[in-house]
């Protein structure tokens, strides 16, 4: 079906109704009228990929991201999904959790098909995969990481200011044994917010004992209660890097150590997921603003390249901390 059918089926020129599906193109009411009921009898749609190239754009947008079954990235996901949606850009999702060449073959094809940007989501993937990104002249967007890149946006939580924020909290609730628990990532973000909470700490005159393990999910808190709980200093005070850790490490605490929350032990998280709020748990945590993260993104990518400075250009936001049971009230 062509544009030129709809054209003679409403009775108007062919570019009118190249105007019609044209944002912001001059068109009368009746003909926008008449186009769009002629499109609809037909069964027309526009190609807007074929249309873009044209314009040397596709309004393809790369998400690039690891870790996708956790919680907080998929609520991420689906915010910046729909925001790109609702621009028009269309969402291409790149999985960068295996570590073969499946990634680099993922990347080639999004190139071929023109991608106009790419969306890095996690302080994961290699730092090749931004360069491979910038050559193929797309726009970038780094979400918790901390390449400097010329020409991209980079999105960061003030994560050393959340650590500092929970050490007093901690402090506040009596505790005076603290202890972080942290992944082997050791991303931007989560050692962020390690150094945060152990500055802030020192201040305070007080010690933290460091623990990192595998991922920062479920089994790894587990793990890392095992190993702070059995020491000869229990700490009193523990701020896990992530929720899924803290989930893990709060299970383990009742379960296996028979401690009570927050009574013998009080325990803070990272990113507000779903389960924190559950009774279960009742974590006190800080909430990722995916919202603001996702709009802060688009926006950007909206723009035109002719407003976009030479260096990088950082957006830093802030987390709330949402306060649960997990802690003692001070």
């Amino acid at each position: 079906m062509s544009a030129q059918e709809v054209a003679e089926r409403a009775g108007v020129s062919r570019s009118a109704v190249s105007r019609t599906f044209t944002p912001g193109a001059s068109v009368s009411a009746d003909t926008r009228r008449r186009v769009l009921e002629a499109a609809e009898a037909l069964g027309y749609h526009v190609n807007h990929l074929a249309r873009g190239l044209m314009r040397n754009e596709s309004g393809i947008v790369c998400l690039i991201v690891s870790d996708v079954a956790t919680p907080y990235r998929s609520a991420l996901l689906r915010e910046l999904t729909i925001q790109l949606q609702n621009a028009g850009k269309v969402a291409m999702f790149v999985n960068t959790d295996r570590s073969d060449g499946s990634v680099d073959r993922a990347l080639q094809q999004a190139i071929r098909y023109r991608a106009d940007a790419s969306i890095i989501l996690s302080g994961l993937p290699d730092k090749s995969i931004t360069q491979l990104c910038l050559r193929s002249g797309q726009r970038l967007v780094l979400i918790n990481r901390d390449d400097d890149q010329p020409g991209t946006l980079k999105i960061n939580l003030d994560d050393y200011e959340s650590g500092g924020r929970i050490a007093t909290a901690f402090v506040r609730a009596g505790c005076r044994t603290l202890a972080f628990a942290n992944s082997e990532a050791r991303t931007p973000s989560l050692m962020g917010r390690e150094r945060g909470f152990i500055a802030a700490a020192e201040t305070l005159g007080l010690e933290v004992v460091v623990e990192r393990y595998g991922s920062t999910g479920y089994e790894a808190g587990r793990v890392l209660a095992q190993r702070m709980l059995t020491r000869a200093e229990r700490p009193d005070g523990v701020f896990c890097a992530t929720d899924l850790l803290a989930c893990g490490f709060m299970d383990a605490a009742r379960h296996q150590f028979g401690l009570s929350i927050p009574d013998q032990l009080c325990v803070a998280g990272f990113d507000d997921i779903e389960q924190a709020s559950w009774s279960s748990f009742d974590l006190t945590t800080f909430a990722q603003p995916v919202t603001a993260i996702a709009s802060q993104a688009v926006k950007w990518l909206a723009g035109g390249r002719e407003d976009e400075p030479e260096e990088a250009h950082s957006i830093t936001l802030k987390a709330e901390l949402i306060w649960r049971g997990s802690i003692r009230k001070g």
